[in-house]
């Protein structure tokens, strides 16, 4: 199981680096546009604001998996290893919790601007397409999140646990 969660949430981060990469070329191409020829990319600030939420949600769950965040261990430099990984087990656990209220809630809105067939303001792109989009990284990030929390409660972290899987 670990390992397929490895594999989605490393082709969600795949996908999200295309995203972005997309978007910065977008981004240079109109501005390179609106400089040369006084023409940039029509939309190009609501495509630019799409494109990098959609990045971000979908390389959240990879981030969280490789535990890149940023960790503050100030005051916890001295706790035992033990209480660490409790630390460690509650973060995660509300990491999953605040993840999964973010793609209920992307989910539900998506509904919403769906049925009150909102618009972006100069593209006129359906507003819940970027709603709907950022839901499944968002899920995902709460799925590992979760698994982790698990984990370390379980005393084994989720590093061991996926080596033993490997």
């Amino acid at each position: 199981m670990i390992q397929a969660l490895r594999q989605v949430a490393r082709g969600f981060a795949l996908l999200g680096a295309a995203v972005a990469l997309a978007t910065g070329i977008l981004a240079v191409v109109s501005i390179i546009g609106r400089a040369v020829w006084h023409r940039p990319i029509p939309g190009d600030v609501e495509l630019t604001q799409f494109g990098i939420a959609l990045a971000i949600s979908l390389g959240l769950p990879w981030c969280q998996l490789r535990k890149a965040n940023i960790i503050v261990d100030f005051f916890t430099q001295r706790l035992s290893p033990r209480r660490l990984q409790w630390l460690d087990g509650i973060g995660a656990l509300l990491l999953s919790a605040m993840c999964a209220l973010l793609a209920w809630r992307s989910a539900v809105g998506a509904v919403a601007v769906h049925q009150a067939f909102e618009t972006s303001m100069i593209l006129s792109l359906p507003m819940w397409w970027v709603y709907a989009s950022l839901a499944p990284g968002l899920a995902l990030a709460a799925l590992v999140a979760l698994v982790q929390a698990l984990a370390h409660f379980a005393g084994r972290p989720l590093d061991a646990a996926a080596q033993e899987a490997a």
